[in-house]
C-alpha cells in the first residue's frame, strides 16, 4: 500500500487511539509532535529499506545484550540503511530521562529499554502497542510471532495489566541462580556428606536451610581455598531486595495477593501488601540468619559486588545472576557450577530480571516504522544467536528456537564457545512457572523498592527484628500504594 494514500490503514487506526491514549496519560503533549519532521520514506519493494536514511536514538541500561548490538550496528545498518545511536545509562538515571522524553511529547529516544517496573509499569500509556506493528503488512512480521519468546518473559517483560495488549519485546534475561566453586564441592564432597549428613551437590532439592549448613562447614573447613563459605548481595540497594525475595518467596511469603499474577503480567492496585504475614515474617528471620554466616562484605555488595569476590576466589558460593556465567568462565574455566537456587517449605523462586524493548508512542509514523524494524531485528533469532557468541557482550536468549539449534544445545557443554550456556539447565528450571520468582510489577514500584530495601538494611545492622522490619515495610508500602499513582 502508498504510504501517501488517502486511505488509513489499520496501523494508522491503531496508532491514533494510542497517540490519544498516550496523550492523555501525559498531559496532553503530544500534541507538540507536529511542529518536527517525521523520518524519510521512499517506496521500496524490500521491507527493510523504506526508512533509509532515518536515524534512530536507543535509549538503554547498560546490559549484556545492547553491548554487544553496540559493538556491531552495522549489519543493521547494512540491511535498513538505518543509522542507531545508542546511549547506555545506569537504570536509575535512565528511567529519569525515559520519563521525561515521554512527558515533552517528542520522541528523543525512539526505541526504550522497558523496564517492567520503573517504565512499562508506570508509562505504559506512552509506549506503542506493538500489535498495531505487527499487523501491518507494510512492515517485516516479527519471526516466530510473539509464541517464539517463552511466555513467562513475554508477560513479565511485555505486557501490563492487559492480556493480549504487547508493549515490550522481551530483550534479556537474567535470572537470579546458585553459582557455585564446582571445583571445591568435588575435592571436599565426601567430607561435607559425611559431617552434614546430605548430599552437598547444588541443585533446586537442597534446602535453604542445608544451603547455610554448606556455607558454614567452608567457613571452618576450607579457609586455605576460600574465605567464606558464601556472599550475598546486601547493599542498602536494588540488590538487596531481588537477593531477599529468593528467600521471601520460598518461605511462602509474598508482596501482595495473588502475588504470581501480579508478578507476571501487572496491576494497578494490589491492595495491602502481605509482608507481614507469619511466612514472611520467618523468611526475613532466615535471611538474617543467613547474611550472618555470609562474608560481612556482603552488606557493601551489589551484583557487581559479589560477582567479583566470587570470581577472586573469595567465595564458594553465591546467589546471583546467571550471565554473570561468562565472566566467571573467562576468570575460572571449568571451576563454576550452575544450578536453581534451594527451596525452603513453599518451594524454589528464583528472581527474574528480565526487560524488553518497546516504542515511544511520541513517535511520528516513519519513526515508528524505523522503530519497528529494530525491534524485530534486535530481537530476532539470529541477532540473538550473534549476542549469544559475542565478544563484547554476552545475554542470553529470550526466544524458544534459539534454545533449540544444534550448536546452541552443544554450547550447553564444556569447553563452551557460548559460556552463558552453561547456566541452561539451571536457568530452564528457573524459568518454569512454578518457579520464576516475579516481584510486583506495579506503577509504584519504584518507592515500594526503596521502603523494602531501606527497612531490609537495617534489620541486618541490627537496628530491627526481621518481625519490625517486615511490619514497618508493610505500613509504608500501603501508604504509597493508597497514594496511587499518577504519571
Amino acid at each position: 500500500m502508498d504510504r501517501n494514500s488517502s486511505q488509513p490503514s489499520r496501523r494508522d487506526v491503531l496508532r491514533g487511539a494510542l497517540a490519544a491514549g498516550a496523550s492523555l496519560a501525559l498531559g496532553g503533549s503530544l500534541s507538540a509532535c507536529g511542529s518536527r519532521s517525521d523520518a524519510p520514506w521512499t517506496a521500496s519493494d524490500d521491507q527493510w529499506r523504506q526508512f533509509q536514511g532515518a536515524t534512530l536514538n536507543f535509549i538503554s541500561e547498560n546490559t549484556a545484550p545492547t553491548a554487544a548490538i553496540a559493538a556491531n550496528t552495522r549489519p543493521f545498518t547494512d540491511l535498513t540503511g538505518i543509522n542507531v545511536n545508542i546511549v547506555t545509562l545506569e537504570l536509575t538515571a535512565l528511567v529519569q530521562r525515559v520519563a521525561l522524553d515521554l512527558a515533552s511529547g517528542r520522541a528523543q529516544y525512539q526505541v526504550i529499554y522497558a523496564d517492567p517496573y520503573q517504565v512499562l509499569a508506570p508509562y505504559q500509556r506512552g509506549l506503542v502497542d506493538l500489535r498495531s506493528l505487527q499487523a501491518d503488512p507494510n512492515l517485516p512480521d516479527l519471526p516466530g510471532g510473539v509464541e517464539d519468546f517463552i511466555p513467562a518473559q513475554m508477560d513479565a517483560a511485555g505486557r501490563f495489566v492487559d492480556r493480549e495488549a504487547v508493549y515490550a519485546l522481551p530483550y534479556d534475561a537474567p535470572t537470579m541462580i546458585w553459582q557455585y566453586r564446582r571445583d571445591l564441592f568435588e575435592k571436599y564432597h565426601d567430607r561435607m556428606a559425611d559431617d552434614l549428613g546430605f548430599d552437598p551437590v547444588p541443585g533446586g532439592e537442597r534446602t535453604w536451610e542445608e544451603y547455610l549448613q554448606i556455607a558454614q562447614w567452608f567457613g571452618k573447613n576450607a579457609t586455605s581455598d576460600v574465605r567464606y563459605g558464601t556472599g550475598h548481595q546486601a547493599r542498602q540497594h536494588d540488590s538487596l531486595m531481588n537477593d531477599f525475595s529468593n528467600v521471601l518467596w520460598s518461605y511462602g511469603g509474598d508482596y501482595f495477593d495473588n502475588g504470581k499474577e501480579v508478578g507476571r503480567l501487572g496491576k494497578r492496585d494490589p491492595g495491602p501488601c502481605r509482608l507481614d504475614s507469619d511466612a514472611a515474617i520467618a523468611g526475613a528471620a532466615f535471611y538474617n540468619r543467613l547474611l550472618g554466616v555470609a562474608d560481612p562484605a556482603s552488606k557493601t555488595w551489589d551484583w557487581d559486588g559479589v560477582g567479583a569476590a566470587f570470581r577472586a576466589g573469595r567465595l564458594a558460593m553465591c546467589p546471583n545472576w546467571h550471565e554473570f556465567a561468562a565472566s566467571n568462565e573467562q576468570v575460572m574455566p571449568g571451576k563454576v557450577g550452575y544450578a536453581a537456587l534451594p527451596k525452603g517449605p513453599a518451594g524454589t523462586a528464583n528472581m527474574y530480571g528480565g526487560t524488553g524493548v518497546g516504542i515511544s508512542a511520541n513517535t511520528l509514523p516513519h519513526e515508528r516504522g524505523a522503530a519497528w524494524l529494530f525491534l524485530v531485528w534486535a530481537t530476532s533469532p539470529e541477532t540473538q544467536l550473534a549476542n549469544l557468541k559475542s565478544k563484547a557482550g554476552g545475554g542470553t536468549p529470550t526466544r524458544t528456537s534459539v534454545y533449540e539449534l544444534p550448536e546452541v544445545r552443544a554450547a550447553e557443554r564444556r569447553p563452551s564457545p557460548m559460556p552463558n550456556m552453561l547456566t541452561a539447565a539451571a536457568v530452564r528450571q528457573a524459568w518454569r512457572a512454578e518457579n520464576i520468582g516475579l516481584r510486583p510489577k506495579i506503577p509504584m514500584w519504584n518507592e515500594c523498592n526503596t521502603a523494602i530495601f531501606t527497612q531490609l538494611s537495617r534489620m541486618l545492622s541490627g537496628a530491627a527484628t526481621p518481625e519490625e522490619a517486615m511490619r514497618s515495610i508493610k505500613s509504608r508500602v500501603d501508604q504509597i500504594v493508597a497514594r496511587g499513582w499518577v504519571a
